[in-house]
């Protein structure tokens, strides 16, 4: 669609200001091809106008409802993988695994070095733990029981109302 069908149609539809709608009008007198054009839309516009629109039954929207709910749900897709299968392929990844270590036990040097640890066995409980550190110990685990708690009393209050 040309620039000029654009403007001529808006000038049919009304929708263009003042200095547009003149400056169409002069082109519309001045030129005769414009002038053709412009009466063969406002004819197509005479014919659209005279056209009747089809609407819907009353009971269209009840009717396609009724369609839709007597259409059998759609069931999500159920397979089933047999059992033998999955054994199958994790034997396979179980027994590599234990054939790797296997292998790597036996070309490995075995020999340890030897290593020279002098161990204190004069270890002072007493100075690592203070009240301090045992409140903090039993607040946290106070903390971690509570959140169980609640999540636990959720989960049987979720049952009780499903159930």
């Amino acid at each position: 669609m040309n620039t000029i069908e654009q403007q001529l149609w808006d000038y049919i539809d009304g929708n263009l200001d003042e200095f547009s709608k003149k400056a169409i009008e002069e082109k519309i007198e001045s030129t005769d091809e414009i002038k053709t054009q412009y009466e063969e839309l406002l004819k197509l516009n005479s014919v659209f106008n005279a056209l009747d629109l089809d609407e819907p039954s009353l009971s269209f929207t009840r009717n396609v409802m009724e369609s839709v709910a007597l259409a059998p749900a759609p069931v999500a897709m159920k397979t089933k993988v047999d059992k033998k299968i999955i054994y199958g392929i994790s034997s396979f990844f179980i027994i590599s695994l234990l054939f790797l270590l296997g292998y790597v036990l036996y070309s490995s040097n075995q020999s340890m070095p030897k290593l020279g640890f002098n161990i204190n066995t004069n270890f002072n409980f007493n100075q690592y733990i203070t009240p301090t550190v045992l409140y903090s110990f039993l607040f946290f685990d106070l903390v971690i029981g509570l959140v169980f708690l609640d999540q636990f009393l959720r989960k049987k209050s979720l049952r009780s109302k499903i159930g």
